[in-house]
């Protein structure tokens, strides 16, 4: 999980979706 949470932090970031993956994956 790990893994996939650090791949779509950085994915994501550049969409800004790292952020709400981000916080889901904390919850």
């Amino acid at each position: 999980m790990l893994l996939i949470g650090k791949t779509a932090l950085i994915t994501g970031a550049s969409k800004g979706i790292g952020r709400a993956i981000a916080l889901a994956f904390a919850k």
